[in-house]
């Protein structure tokens, strides 16, 4: 339908995909730059940070370099880190760790727990007070190729086409949106990055990227109970030695915690929940104790990079650049993106304002990726390649052990004894047969700690039309009950913390279901199926989850 369609056009300096801490930080340092460039920033979220989750605690760094003056201006963050524990959880025990065996280059100065998504609310506003132009609701469903393949903008999506494709009476057509340049800041395996990367081959000679799926929740607590800037990272129970992730719990203000629990996605028993080890997670003593009394109050999921330094792609390509964890600058042990996305924002944004300035466009700058990775991000990361090769082959006892000894080694030595470890398969081959793993059986929900998945859908706001195509696109329809199935017992409805997929008996025969309006738009389905059969696209801009404080 996209080809058939007569379409307005709109020229602009620069477009920028994603209005998260990497495309807004962009679009701060392009306009401070170049104050007559025209800027535009296009969201899929109906409102700005709508579809933002993060833990959070945030390392101030890139803020302090964006924005100096950020604390003065009144950005909204919460309290300052007051004490950052790690905490082993046996099935019912705790112990933490001495803060003295915790790795230097682990420890955050001066972090401070925030809301991600009011962050960018906030940077959204003060972008568009030095005159870049936001349009939420817009999703970016293509882009535009020159005659020798060079990127030349964007096309926004559609609005008003019916589940069938056809165009329904309040059709309007996306628009083409070109560029000089334009920045993908989609996060963790958007859609847009996830083609770029294959029509430029520019993960070619890097390892496979890797992700985990963050789940969270905000709980009001008992006031005698909350501690302002405490933050806890657990590890062990439930996912125990096998399986690489775990949980946290920031205090926020307002007698409100950050609670979650991050799944890598490499584990290979395929009856595992990313889901249903979060409610386990949070039927430990430990976690119980805190519970009690509290309220619910939002919830929401979000897949994550977790491939390190080995996994960064080529950024650049010709007419643009990928940013922010389109590309994935996540620092696994501190579990901390934010600044590097602030500094991926920054250094492009450089790098697009020289070009232009040189009356050049649509080509590929050849110095940004070094530009990049020079802001912080290089050091960042570097002495911490060897932590997710070593977790993901090694499991938590044996690897976490030797990651920490490589840790300790890079604070005082500045060198990885180990950093030449690389992951070697992307997730979804990690996946091992039905017939080859004892099945886990996860407890029903007890709806006052643990919820059904339609209970927590609700609690993410989820607004999806009902009469859109679906955004959840299989290559072949009968790979799901013909291949899926007999070898894995179809692991989408497990994999999924939406309630998305479903195997059901229809006359007699098993029938597979797409839910596609309880997406949140983790993207965990186009990363973890073992058949690599589903492609996450945008829905209708403005469709999806509306977080509230996440």
């Amino acid at each position: 339908m996209t080809d058939e369609i007569e379409r307005e056009s709109m020229e602009t300096g620069v477009v920028i995909v994603g209005a998260g801490p990497a495309g807004l930080s962009a679009a701060i340092a392009l306009k401070k730059a170049s104050p007559d460039l025209e800027i535009v920033v296009v969201e899929k979220s109906a409102d700005i940070g709508g579809h933002i989750v993060s833990g959070a605690v945030m390392d101030p760094a890139g803020l302090d370099a964006l924005i100096p003056d950020w604390r003065e201006k009144g950005a909204p963050v919460g309290p300052e880190v007051t004490s950052d524990d790690f905490v082993y959880l046996a099935e019912t025990g705790a112990v933490s760790f001495p803060h003295a065996l915790i790795p230097p280059i682990m420890k955050t100065k001066g972090g401070v727990i925030i809301s991600l998504g009011d962050l960018c609310r906030w940077l959204a506003a003060e972008a568009e007070a030095l005159g870049v132009d936001i349009f939420p609701g817009t999703a970016a469903a293509d882009f535009i190729t020159g005659e020798t393949g060079e990127i030349l903008g964007i096309i926004t999506g559609d609005m008003g086409v019916a589940r069938d494709g056809t165009p329904k009476p309040t059709f309007t057509p996306g628009i083409e949106l070109r560029a000089k340049y334009t920045l993908i800041a989609e996060g963790a395996r958007g859609s847009l990055a996830k083609r770029l990367i294959a029509k430029f081959g520019l993960d070619t000679g890097r390892a496979p990227q890797k992700y985990g799926l963050g789940i969270k929740e905000i709980w009001e607590i008992d006031p005698a109970k909350h501690q302002p800037g405490k933050v806890t990272h657990f590890m062990g129970y439930p996912l125990g030695n096998s399986t690489s992730g775990g949980g946290f719990c920031y205090h926020a203000a307002d007698n409100r915690i950050y609670l979650g629990m991050v799944s890598h996605l490499d584990y290979e028993n395929p009856t595992f929940s990313p889901y249903g080890e979060f409610q386990r997670f949070k039927l430990h003593p430990h976690i119980r104790d805190l519970l009690e009394g509290a309220t619910c109050i939002s919830y929401g999921a979000r897949a994550l990079t977790s491939g390190g330094w080995q996994s960064i792609p080529k950024l650049a390509f010709p007419g643009g650049a990928l940013i922010g964890c389109s590309a994935g600058f996540m620092n696994v042990p501190r579990l901390k993106a934010i600044h590097n996305a602030i500094r991926s924002g920054m250094a492009a944004a450089t790098e697009v304002a020289n070009a232009i300035a040189a009356g050049r466009a649509n080509d590929e700058i050849t110095t940004l990726d070094d530009a990049v990775l020079a802001s912080g991000i290089r050091d960042d990361l570097y002495p911490v390649r060897a932590v997710k090769p070593l977790w993901g082959k090694l499991g938590l006892f044996a690897g976490v052990g030797l990651a920490g000894a490589d840790m300790w080694v890079s604070s005082l030595v500045k060198h990885s004894p180990l950093g030449g470890l690389v992951s070697d398969k992307p997730d979804f081959a990690r996946l091992k047969k039905l017939s080859e793993v004892t099945p886990i059986d996860y407890p029903k929900p007890d709806g006052k700690l643990t919820f059904a998945k339609t209970e927590s859908v609700y609690r993410a706001s989820i607004a999806h039309d009902e009469d859109q195509p679906v955004h959840l696109r299989l290559t072949d329809p009968d790979v799901p009950i013909r291949e899926n199935l007999p070898r894995y017992g179809e692991p989408a409805p497990l994999y999924c913390p939406a309630g998305v997929y479903e195997v059901v008996t229809e006359g007699g025969e098993p029938t597979f279901r797409i839910n596609a309006q309880n997406c949140v738009h983790c993207k965990t389905c186009d990363i973890k199926d073992p058949a690599q059969n589903i492609t996450w696209v945008p829905p209708e801009g403005g469709s999806g989850p509306n977080y509230s404080g996440m």
